[in-house]
């Protein structure tokens, strides 16, 4: 049994970190079903970063890539951790669409590295993007969302699970503090029908920092697919309702209905679950 897929026609989601992986993947998925897109990050065809060549993707080649879709998609070159570009930002969005209903908080850095290894200016920059921006851009939205119907913040970030992560204390705090931020928007929210729920992989995802930091293997990784079908799942809800959850892909595509996950793996087999055990240890997979 396939995913629910909503009919987003008429919607439209500011989703920051759309230039690859896993925020593109959810851009082009959301797209497909019809919904407008605010497509953000730092790597522009207007700035240096478009111009490494080991960067690819643009937040211009994404927009590009749902209007292919039917949809209108607006690109924005920002930096999360800049209160000031986040506001202006998110007023552009508001002002080009009318409203926008969706925020998706994607964009994260990453550095899984032990305490001794990791410099002040590395943490600085995990707590910068990943907790504060979480923080900045949902703040910026939440007046508007207060207004709009079918209203949701989404945030890409794992259940608070654990007090420990020895390895990559830094980076898997800072993903629980998205985590924190979004379910802590749920009770100051719930009575304004804004849904707020984080969303995590049960496996490493194959994406170009799983790559290039060494998480396992393609043994190991699902396509980011999997993620953005299990947002699509989220958003078939009814924010009212459905809100202050923090999931796992597996776990909420199961009680849709799925059965087969085999679909979303690299290779043949059962993936590790990595990703759930950086923040519990003791995570099985329903038997």
């Amino acid at each position: 049994m396939a995913p629910t897929k909503p009919d987003l026609t008429g919607s439209t989601a500011f989703i920051t970190g759309t230039t690859r992986g896993i925020g593109k993947a959810i851009a082009l998925a959301l797209a497909e079903q019809g919904c407008n897109i605010v497509s953000t990050g730092k790597t522009s065809e207007a700035n240096d970063y478009g111009e490494e060549r080991d960067l690819e993707g643009t937040i211009e080649q994404t927009a590009r890539e749902c209007e292919e879709l039917g949809v209108e998609a607006l690109p924005i070159e920002l930096d999360i951790r800049d209160e000031d570009a986040v506001e202006a930002a998110v007023e552009e969005a508001i002002d080009h669409f009318g409203e926008v209903n969706i925020l998706i908080n994607n964009a994260s850095a990453i550095q899984p590295l032990p305490v001794e290894d990791l410099p002040a200016n590395r943490f600085d920059l995990l707590t910068g993007v990943n907790v504060r921006g979480t923080h900045v851009v949902s703040r910026a939205f939440v007046d508007h969302l207060r207004e709009v119907e079918n209203a949701w913040i989404l945030t890409n970030a794992p259940p608070v699970a654990t007090d420990r992560a020895p390895g990559s204390a830094a980076y898997t705090w800072s993903k629980l503090g998205m985590s924190f931020v979004t379910l802590s928007l749920a009770g100051e929210l719930a009575d304004d029908d804004v849904g707020c729920n984080s969303f995590w992989p049960v496996t490493a995802i194959d994406t170009r920092a799983t790559r290039y930091f060494g998480m396992g293997t393609e043994d190991d990784w699902r396509t980011p697919d999997i993620v953005s079908d299990t947002v699509l799942e989220i958003l078939s809800r009814d924010p009212a309702e459905y809100t202050g959850n923090s999931v796992y892909d597996e776990d909420l595509l199961r009680e849709a209905g799925v059965t087969d996950f085999s679909v979303y793996n690299l290779t043949e087999g059962d993936p590790r679950p990595m990703s759930a055990r950086m923040v519990d240890d003791d995570y099985e997979r329903p038997s």
